[in-house]
This record gives C-alpha cells, structure tokens and sequence, in this order.
C-alpha cells in the first residue's frame, strides 16, 4: 500500500489528521533497541524518556514481547493492546512489532502528545528531554 493509500485508508477509519502518515522504520539488528528509538524519535526526544521509563527500551523478553503482568500494555511504549491493536491494524501496523510498536507511539503523540503516557510521566517528566519538551510547548 503507498502512504496516500495509507492517509486515505487511516482517515476513513480514524478521522483526518494532517501529519501525514506513519510510516514504520525498519530495525537493524545490529543496533540497541535503545538506539533504535532514539534514531526513531530524534525530532521528539521526549519519546525516548518515554520509552527508557515504559520499558527500559525492551521490547521482547525471553523471546516474548514484553507484556505488563496487570494490564494489555505491550512493547517498548507499553501500548494497551486492548484499546490500540484495531486501529494499528487499520492504519497498517501491527503493534507487537517493534517497527508497529514505534510507528503507532508517534501515530499517539501527534494526535495526542504525551497523555498516553501520562501515568508514567512521574517518572519520565523528571528527565531533561520531559523538560526541553515542555519548555517549548
């Protein structure tokens, strides 16, 4: 599918949004998932405190992707797969990769900013991308 098929198929689904579509970036092996976000994220670096507090930058575990015990949260971003895996899946991602696990925390934070994530942001809002972030907001 070509990203104005994307847009159009995601706008349909989800309503329009102007930031254009998500694109999932692919994961080198040879790098830290660490470094994988941060490259990700490198024009949102709030993502990747973000990400260091929901996961410790671990997306799989013992060859399982990395699940809460108490509730649905997944992957890196610790995305609740019982609200987010339809509409991942509409926009073409799939939120137990690591790539679609990505590609939808900026699908979230250019429609939402943080507040995803605002029950962690005890943690991550004390880091200085939270305050450069927030600086500027």
């Amino acid at each position: 599918m070509n990203s104005i098929s994307l847009m159009l198929v995601a706008s349909a689904f989800l309503g329009s949004f102007d930031t254009g579509p998500v694109v999932p970036q692919p994961f080198a092996e040879a790098q830290t998932v660490e470094e994988y976000v941060r490259d990700y994220f490198a024009d949102i670096p709030v993502m990747a405190a973000i990400a260091q507090c929901e996961s410790q930058f671990t997306h799989t575990k013992n060859g399982k992707i990395l699940k809460n015990a108490t509730s649905s949260a997944i992957g890196v971003f610790q995305i609740m797969a019982s609200l987010h895996t339809e509409p991942g899946k509409k926009l073409g991602l799939d939120i137990n990769s690591i790539e679609g696990n990505l590609a939808y925390a900026r699908y979230l934070y250019e429609n939402e900013g943080t507040k995803p994530w605002k029950s962690s942001q005890g943690c991550w809002g004390k880091s200085q991308e939270a305050k450069d972030h927030f600086a500027t907001k």
